[in-house]
Order: C-alpha cells, then sequence, then structure tokens
C-alpha cells in the first residue's frame, strides 16, 4: 500500500526529481523513490550504491542490514532488475507483491492518465522537442532518430529494427514499396491497426515491417509502437508468442527468413513480378538465392561458402556451396574467461580471431563423423570453410550463449573489433579475383545484450546514421560516440561493404 501511494504521487509527475528528467524511470521496490536508468543520468544505480555504503555513526539492526535497495522496477516496460545480481529477474515474491506493483502501475497508465492526458501530451510533446535539438558545429539541429516502445520484453525486436533501419539501402527499398490500402467497407481509404485480439489471418510482414521504417527516422515522435508488427510476428512466428524475453539474433532469422518467402509470393496485392524486378535492380550481378528466386533480402545480406570435407582414411574431397545471411562465429576457448577490456593480461580477443577461427582447419570429433562415398562408412575428416562471396551487408553474430549440462550460459567476453576497412579478403576462397575494395567493411550497427542468460537480460543497439553514432535503448535514443561503440561487447554487428576509394585502416 505505502508504494502504491508513493507510485501514484511520483507518475502524477512523470518527473524523476533527483535530475528533473520524464526518461527511463525505474523505481526502487524497497522505498518507491523514482529515479533515472543507467543510460539517462544513472541515479537508479546510485541509489542503490549509497544504500550499501556502511552506517558508521549508529548500530546497525538485523532489519537494516536486510533492507539494501537491490530491486527496481522499469516503469516503461515493468521489467524487474536486481543490481547485486547485476542482471533481470523474473521471479515473484511468495506473497506476488511484484505482480502487484505492476498492475498498479498498468491501472495507472489505463485509469488515473486519462483525465489529465491532453496535458501530458501537450508536456511530453514540448520535452520532445527539446530533447530533440542538439548542437553540431556550433549550430542547433534536429534530432530525427524515433525510439521503439518496449510492449513487454520486446527489446530483443527493438535492436534488430533499429539496426535494420540504418542498413539504408536495404531499409530504403522497403520504404519505397508502395502502401497496402484496405477497401473493404467501412475501412475504405482509413489506416488500419491491428489489435492481438484480432482474429484476421490475412496479415503482411513486409507491410507492416515498411510501416515501422516509415517512422523511424522522421523524428515527429519520441517513440513509435511497433504493436502492429509484433501482433503480426505473433501471427507467422508462433516461437515469439509471450512476453518472455527471445535471442535477437534467432529473431533477425526468423524475420529476414520471412520476408525473404513473403517477398518471394507477393504480398497484399502487390504482384509477385513488381517486387522481383525492383529486387533484381538492386544488383544484377550480386544475387544469392536462398529457396527459390532472389529478394532484396538475399540481394543484399547473401552470401556463399564453400565447405570442404577431407576423408582422413583414403584423402577423398567433398565440396559444397552453401548460401548464407550471416556467419555465427565462435569466441575461441582460450579467450572466454576474460570479462573485460582491462580485467586481465595477455592477448586481446578480437573479431580477427573469431573470423580465423571459423575457417581454419579442424578435424570433426566423434559425433561429426563424416559419411565417406569412397569408404562406404562415416570415417574422421576434417572440415575448412572458404568465403565464395561477399555480401553487400557483413552480418556477424558472436556465438555468446552455450549449453551446459542444464544451463545456457553466456560467454561475455569482450571482443574488440574495427569500425572502419575491416578486410575479408584473406577469407575468399579466390582472392585475386576480387577488386581492391570490394573486401573492405564499415561498421554500420551494434546489438549488445546486457545481463547473464539468454533468457533474460536487455538488448539495446548502436548505429550510425549520417556520420553520427547514436544509442537506442527501448523508447530512448541518445547520441553517442566512436570510442563508445567500440567498447560495447558486441553481440550482432552489421558491416556495410565500402564503395569509396581505398585507403582506410585494416583489421
Amino acid at each position: 500500500a505505502l508504494i502504491a501511494l508513493h507510485l501514484a504521487f511520483y507518475f502524477n509527475f512523470l518527473i524523476i526529481l533527483v535530475c528533473r528528467s520524464n526518461k527511463s524511470p525505474w523505481v526502487c521496490l524497497t522505498c518507491s523513490s523514482v529515479h533515472c536508468g543507467r543510460y539517462v543520468n544513472g541515479h537508479a544505480k546510485k541509489h542503490y550504491e549509497d544504500a550499501q555504503i556502511p552506517m558508521t555513526n549508529h548500530k546497525k539492526t538485523e532489519k537494516q542490514e536486510k533492507v539494501q535497495h537491490t530491486v527496481c522496477m522499469d516503469c516503461s516496460s515493468y521489467s524487474t532488475y536486481c543490481y547485486r545480481c547485476d542482471d533481470f529477474v523474473v521471479n515473484d515474491t511468495k506473497l506476488g507483491l511484484v505482480q502487484k506493483v505492476r498492475e498498479h502501475l498498468q491501472n495507472l497508465e489505463n485509469s488515473a492518465f486519462t483525465s489529465d492526458r491532453h496535458r501530458k501530451r501537450k508536456l511530453l510533446e514540448s520535452s520532445s522537442l527539446n530533447s530533440k535539438l542538439l548542437k553540431v558545429n556550433g549550430s542547433t539541429t534536429a534530432l530525427c532518430a524515433t525510439g521503439l516502445r518496449n510492449l513487454g520484453n520486446t527489446c530483443f525486436m527493438n535492436a534488430i529494427l533499429q539496426s535494420l533501419s540504418n542498413i539504408q539501402q536495404f531499409c530504403c527499398y522497403f520504404k519505397e514499396l508502395p502502401a497496402v490500402e484496405l477497401r473493404n467497407g467501412k475501412t475504405a481509404g482509413r489506416r488500419t491497426y491491428h489489435t492481438r485480439s484480432q482474429g484476421d489471418n490475412n496479415v503482411s510482414l513486409v507491410e507492416e515491417f515498411r510501416k515501422t521504417l516509415c517512422a523511424l527516422w522522421q523524428g515527429s515522435q519520441t517513440a513509435f509502437s511497433p504493436e502492429s508488427l509484433f501482433y503480426v510476428v505473433w501471427k507467422i512466428m508462433p516461437n515469439f508468442r509471450g512476453y518472455q524475453q527471445q535471442d535477437a539474433h534467432e529473431f533477425m532469422r526468423y524475420l529476414l527468413d520471412h520476408l525473404h518467402l513473403e517477398l518471394q509470393g507477393g504480398f497484399n496485392g502487390v504482384s509477385r513480378s513488381v517486387i522481383l524486378q525492383e529486387s533484381s535492380n538492386l544488383s544484377a550481378s550480386n544475387k544469392c538465392c536462398i529457396n527459390g528466386a532472389s529478394t532484396v533480402v538475399t540481394a543484399i545480406f547473401g552470401g556463399i561458402l564453400q565447405n570442404e570435407v577431407n576423408c582422413l582414411i583414403c584423402g577423398t574431397e567433398s565440396r559444397k556451396f552453401d548460401p548464407f545471411l550471416d556467419l555465427s562465429l565462435d569466441i575461441p576457448s582460450q579467450f572466454r574467461n576474460k570479462r573485460t577490456k582491462n580485467q586481465e593480461s595477455g592477448p586481446m580477443c578480437t573479431l580477427r580471431d573469431c573470423l580465423r577461427s571459423f575457417t581454419d582447419l579442424e578435424e570433426l570429433d566423434e559425433t561429426e563423423l563424416y559419411m565417406c562415398h569412397k569408404c562406404k562408412k562415416k570415417q574422421k575428416s576434417t572440415k575448412k570453410f572458404w568465403i565464395q562471396k561477399l555480401p553487400k551487408v557483413l552480418c556477424l553474430h558472436l556465438k555468446r550463449f552455450h549449453w551446459t549440462a542444464y544451463l545456457r550460459n553466456k560467454v561475455d567476453t569482450y571482443v574488440e573489433f574495427p569500425l572502419r576497412g575491416l578486410d575479408m579478403k584473406c577469407y575468399l576462397l579466390e582472392p585475386e579475383n576480387s577488386g581492391p575494395e570490394s573486401c573492405l567493411y564499415d561498421l554500420v550497427a551494434v546489438v549488445v545484450h546486457h545481463g547473464s542468460g539468454v533468457g533474460s537480460g536487455h538488448y539495446t543497439a548502436y548505429a550510425a546514421h549520417e556520420g553520427r553514432w547514436f544509442h537506442f535503448n527501448d523508447s530512448t535514443v541518445t547520441l553517442t560516440d566512436e570510442e563508445t561503440v567500440g567498447k560495447a561487447k558486441a553481440y550482432i554487428l552489421f558491416y556495410v561493404e565500402r564503395q569509396a576509394k581505398p585507403g582506410a585502416e585494416k583489421l
């Protein structure tokens, strides 16, 4: 009851008292104080740290020792975070007190805010206008980036959408597609928004993806709610139904695969021939077909691997060409205990170490014996990957989650990666046939997982837009710098093929 009273007081103003910010409010579940999150000014974390300072003037009682202000709740997404564990938590108390706080917040949002929503809307519009102004070279310019609202542990989706929205050739293709007009009866000429309670099976992932991309980078609002897109995701991707945390890389693969399939068949009245013609215009010589005809997905992200397997008994060599949309790279085992850039002495893990581990010759273990057609049985063998064709956008996934006997643990190693001039020439099957610039890539986006487990934690993204780097944390977008980006513990890296003249620093 005490927490509810405090929350009602604070949420009537939506202003954090310490720094007067209205961004990313977190409420302490011990004392109900409201502070800003770590991506604003970090006062919520400071509140926890201050509570850990030993009491010197008074003798601690047993009750005081237990009150440590370790758990707080995000007032926007209702996620619960423990500073002592340094991770998001999903368990509740025996009396279900955490869920009661969530319900109270939702009731405030649904009822108490209704009476004065117009006043608050003006306040938010005014504050958003001021927050979207920044100084560049002494002049004030508008911050046109738009955040994405968290719909309940949907940060995995938001981080991927923000990353893809900053891959210009990919994003522009969807934004230029014709809009779908619903012309049935009363809905004719009006924009229709889906809700999760609707039973309409005629949904289009391409259309909702297009709408979402169009809403970003317009600068007309502080945050966009991708609820219509999320509804379609629920309809066509059952694995992502519900509000539990999901893996961002798995979502990205499902998203790209379903976009590819829908574009192959046409969507909601737009003919298949028109879509394939527009896709072919991207690059007639740079196609990588996966499951049929090429689309913008395969034209941009598609590459080809050559898989060589050699039998160690008879020497028979087998070659196979496999298309890919991204490369999943292991972090070499010798680096897996190094958590931060300066924690331990010795060599630092780099992206080149991960790429070398992926392409180096390896002997397959007993569980992966190769069926040799000459020996007519499974034999020991070696395997090696070559890249036969590089994509326009190289997506590199660092495999940070590994299954043990009972748990899926995270590899928290810092991996150094270049922001410019990633040279992929030495990993090509025929490097002599590539041009001087076709193998150089520049970083455009990074997805980062914060926390210790795949089923928990939080995803954010860094992305470059018109020469500036932005940090996307759900509805909050902030300007950042290259040094901060370079220190991130990357989970997914997006590199764009360089078009400019050579002269950049190589990896």
